[in-house]
């Protein structure tokens, strides 16, 4: 992951916007202030590295550290988040490190709560590198509440709660509060669906669906929220038959020819209809369902659970 760049770029962008008068006045204040703050009680080592980690490790709490920046507090925190570029850029962090880097992403917010990017580096890294997703998530949670229009925070705690967690249902909420947002990529109300159905709530999902559809104007976006209800539908569908089928079998003992035997013997007011024209097809054997247009159950790909990266 390339952070230093991008983080660059973001910051002279924030730059831009002050005066240089303002900013040399600010920078004195604030270099000031932080050489103060860091350097009391550190002894000097050869090794930089552990220096700047026992530097961010001394920081204030965020909340004590504002009113001390005399209304500076957004220099200050991308001073803060500079130091911390140097930090992340080591290959590899002990664990107390990525406490302190939390402890540090946490002032930094603190002083900016808007430091979106922030949040998101912070997120990615606490979870991918440090494995600790609560930590991760304990930020996420913090720059979703300071910044409720921003679409990448939710997605990242969606992420974290499935593919670390193991949580679809909550999952699910996070990426749906993410495809509701402005500026998110297309894929999102299909995956938040896919975490619906496996989470056992298909019906949740359609519902979802519904109101997505209802609320976009664009055909093709429509087109496609339209199939991913047939594939819900299908979910759906397989899940009650299935259902009625090991019922059958705990009366009949054993699992009936044809699904047909469902609706006859009043295990089913009636047989549902495959909503893309195909049919559903019964194995006596086992009882499992599936669908002739679409025989692969609807589930989220796991990266994870498939050992790619």
């Amino acid at each position: 992951m390339s952070i230093l760049p991008v983080a660059e770029q973001s910051l002279r962008t924030r730059m831009n916007g002050w005066s240089n008068a303002g900013f040399i006045i600010a920078g004195l204040v604030l270099s000031f202030s932080l050489v103060i703050q860091f350097q009391r009680g550190l002894d000097y080592r050869a090794d930089r590295s552990i220096t700047q980690i026992e530097e961010l490790a001394q920081l204030p709490r965020g909340e004590y550290l504002k009113p001390a920046l005399l209304g500076y507090h957004h220099i200050g925190a991308d001073v803060l988040w500079l130091r911390l570029l140097q930090v992340l850029g080591k290959k590899r962090n002990s664990a107390d490190e990525y406490e302190w880097i939390y402890h540090t992403l946490d002032v930094i917010t603190t002083l900016d709560p808007q430091y979106d990017y922030a949040y998101y580096v912070g997120g990615v890294v606490l979870t991918s590198l440090a494995d600790r997703v609560d930590l991760s998530n304990r930020l996420l949670e913090k720059g979703f509440n300071a910044n409720p229009t921003v679409w990448n925070i939710p997605f990242l705690l969606g992420y974290n709660h499935y593919f670390v967690l193991g949580d679809a249902a909550k999952a699910a909420e996070y990426i749906a509060a993410a495809a509701r947002l402005p500026g998110g990529p297309a894929y999102l109300p299909g995956l938040a669906t896919r975490m619906y159905a496996e989470a056992n709530n298909p019906d949740t999902a359609l519902q979802f669906i519904e109101a997505l559809w209802q609320q976009t104007q664009d055909e093709g976006m429509r087109e496609v929220l339209a199939k991913r209800a047939k594939e819900i539908t299908i979910e759906r569908d397989i899940r009650l038959l299935e259902s009625a089928s090991h019922q059958y079998r705990e009366k009949q003992g054993r699992y009936p020819t044809t699904l047909s035997e469902l609706a006859i013997s009043g295990y089913l007011a009636s047989l549902p209809q495959e909503p893309f024209g195909g049919i559903y097809e019964l194995d006596s054997k086992t009882g499992k369902i599936t669908s002739s247009t679409h025989p692969d159950r609807l589930k989220v790909f796991r990266l994870d659970k498939q050992g790619r990266i």
